[in-house]
């Protein structure tokens, strides 16, 4: 008699640890999603150097933080409304921003990739070059009007090419 309720102990374990195993969360996003290889700090934010327009939006920014940022985001520790790498577009009337978490990135010290959706733009995607010798020029001068990122910024069916970025720490 005394090994029925141990049996049953042991069948709700079991079953426990089923459960848990199927209840992943169903917007866990896959190994290679977010992939960082960054041997230097490249954190700041990223101003295009000539508008880009979209509608009634305009990039405001690019964010990358530092790199225990991209490793937390990677292992999976989450804050709402922030990520290592975001893009922040601002309507024409100054009063409203739209900020896109990444869906995917791949950052390496010359390479940006960033993937993101918002309801306002819909799919917005970054892939550009990065210049580890001018953004350290941008660095030591804490800011510089000179150019440190250089890519192709897609935004719904619209495709930008040759956007380009100077360096600002930030407050």
């Amino acid at each position: 008699m005394r090994a029925l309720p141990i049996l049953l102990a042991g069948a709700l374990a079991l079953m426990a640890a089923a459960c848990d195993r199927g209840a992943a969360p169903d917007k866990a996003p896959s190994a290679t999603a977010f992939r960082h290889d960054l041997p230097e700090d490249v954190s700041g934010y990223y101003i295009p150097t000539t508008a880009v327009q979209v509608g009634d939006w305009r990039l405001h920014h690019l964010f990358m933080g530092q790199v225990p940022d991209f490793i937390a985001w990677r292992d999976g520790a989450r804050t709402a409304g922030f990520a290592p790498i975001m893009m922040e577009f601002e309507a024409g009337d100054s009063k409203r921003r739209t900020r896109l978490i990444p869906t995917a990135y791949e950052v390496t010290e010359d390479r940006v990739r960033l993937e993101a959706s918002s309801r306002e733009l819909g799919a917005v995607s970054f892939e550009g070059a990065l210049d580890q010798d001018a953004l350290a020029t941008a660095r030591r001068n804490l800011g510089d009007q000179g150019v440190v990122l250089k890519g192709r910024l897609k935004v719904g069916d619209r495709t930008f090419d040759g956007v380009s970025m100077r360096w600002w720490a930030g407050d």
